[in-house]
């Protein structure tokens, strides 16, 4: 039996951070602009969407920021990444080629309005394609995020504005593992990074990863997946042509 829940996946292929950013931001903004009367009703459903990229270099710090001097930023600059702070819970984390970003832009309405209940959702998404996909056993732990063993193969971090949620989850398929190298991922000391093709021991790529992922997904939110594209999204064509131009950079 099919679901009645509907989330777009809108693949936003190689884009950096700001403009993805600006993406979830727009796509965010349709959910508060929906009168409240339709919030549950079939119109609203189709605002739910999860986007999925690809980052170029960047280092990115949550809301706790008392750490991360202007020196410290200026260091990770010079390595070749960019830097920004972000409104998402959790403390700095890298991403890049080869790590798959999904960003769900979600009315948590439709599904459960418990934060937390949510985030535990994301983890058990990535756990079942871990599990389902590749065969990888991953856990939960005290540290939010998925883990194999004592090392970390997925981050989370999330912000929610009147229950529509911005930022997601980054999972590792065949990301260059040194840039962690250069931080405390998540400011957990006494953990370690891992990845899909660690796993493995046989490259993985993002384009392999993402039917797995929308699989979990479907099940563990029970709802349905379907692909969409810019100019298909529902937008104005004003709407279009911002989406459109942050694609290019």
């Amino acid at each position: 039996m099919r679901s009645s829940k509907l989330v777009k996946v809108l693949n936003l292929g190689r884009m950096g951070y700001q403009n993805a950013l600006k993406v979830q931001h727009i796509m965010a903004n349709r959910h508060h602009k929906v009168p409240a009367t339709e919030k549950s009703g079939t119109f609203c459903d189709t605002q739910d969407v999860i986007l999925l990229v690809e980052h170029n270099p960047v280092y990115t710090i949550g809301l706790r920021t008392e750490v991360y001097t202007r020196d410290e930023e200026e260091r990770l600059k010079r390595l070749g990444a960019e830097f920004y702070q972000t409104d998402r819970g959790g403390l700095i984390t890298y991403h890049g080629p080869g790590q798959l970003v999904a960003y769900p832009i979600l009315n948590l309405n439709h599904f459960t309005k418990s934060i937390r209940g949510y985030v535990h959702t994301l983890e058990n998404t990535v756990i079942r394609m871990c599990r389902e996909g590749f065969g990888i056993r991953a856990t939960t732990s005290p540290h939010t995020g998925v883990w194999v063993g004592e090392n970390k193969i997925c981050a989370i971090g999330i912000h929610t504005n009147r229950f529509i949620t911005t930022h997601g989850i980054a999972i590792n398929c065949n990301t260059d593992l040194s840039w962690y190298n250069h931080i405390v991922p998540c400011g957990i000391a006494d953990k370690g990074i891992t990845s899909i093709t660690k796993e493995l021991n046989q490259e993985t790529t993002i384009a392999d990863t993402i039917p797995y992922l929308l699989g979990a997904f479907s099940q563990e939110f029970g709802c349905d997946m379907k692909s969409t594209t810019f100019e298909y999204c529902g937008l104005s064509h004003k709407t279009r042509d911002e989406l459109i131009s942050a694609a290019g950079g």
